[in-house]
């Protein structure tokens, strides 16, 4: 058990949930929320960082066959800790706010509601598989989400208000696609659900 739980990608699985709070540290200078260009820089490199450990703690698991129980368990709780804290943090820092607020907001309750029915399902011993669409969905989930931690410090680099822009656009398509998924994954479940009463 100790050697699964040390092997390389349970590491990069630790290595996300890790980076986290040094996120929400980046946003934080003197006990105060700070947007400063700096701030948002750092937390796009932690960011895209623990995105990229994302892809291969799978993957790697896969080709060296060192798949665990731990990391079976912690790689959707990294994935959402990230992507929850992330959002959190966006709607704290008004870089998400008014209409836009709703796309976090259903990304959010996608989450809890398929987080929930998977931990049910579990108990049935009934295995709900991830959709290519899901997969795609979170990438652009992660896209948008880089695009608005760095906000307004994007315009250094392209046309003013372009990186806002492009970031606020995927995450409402990110949305719509997350409400189908969620959809899916609960129609799928739904079924085992009725069966069992």
């Amino acid at each position: 058990m100790s050697k699964q739980a040390y092997n390389l990608p349970n590491l990069l699985t630790y290595a996300r949930i890790l980076a986290v709070p040094l996120i929400v540290l980046c946003f934080f200078t003197e006990g105060e929320l700070n947007s400063s260009n700096f701030a948002r820089w750092s937390a796009l490199f932690i960011f895209v960082a623990a995105s990229v450990t994302d892809y291969l703690d799978g993957y790697l698991a896969r080709i060296w066959e060192q798949t665990s129980n731990i990391g079976k368990m912690l790689d959707p709780i990294a994935d959402k800790l990230l992507v929850s804290t992330c959002l959190l943090l966006l709607a704290a820092n008004e870089t998400i706010a008014g209409w836009s607020l709703w796309a976090g907001i259903i990304i959010l309750c996608r989450e809890i509601l398929v987080s929930g029915l998977r931990e049910y399902l579990a108990a049935l011993k009934v295995s709900v598989p991830v959709t290519q669409l899901a997969k795609w969905k979170t990438t652009m989930q992660m896209v948008a989400i880089a695009f608005l931690l760095v906000g307004p410090a994007g315009d250094a680099l392209l046309p003013a208000g372009l990186t806002m822009s492009i970031g606020i656009t995927l995450l409402w398509i990110s949305a719509i696609v997350t409400l189908y998924t969620g959809y899916d994954y609960f129609r799928a479940g739904l079924k085992h659900v009725m069966d069992g009463q």
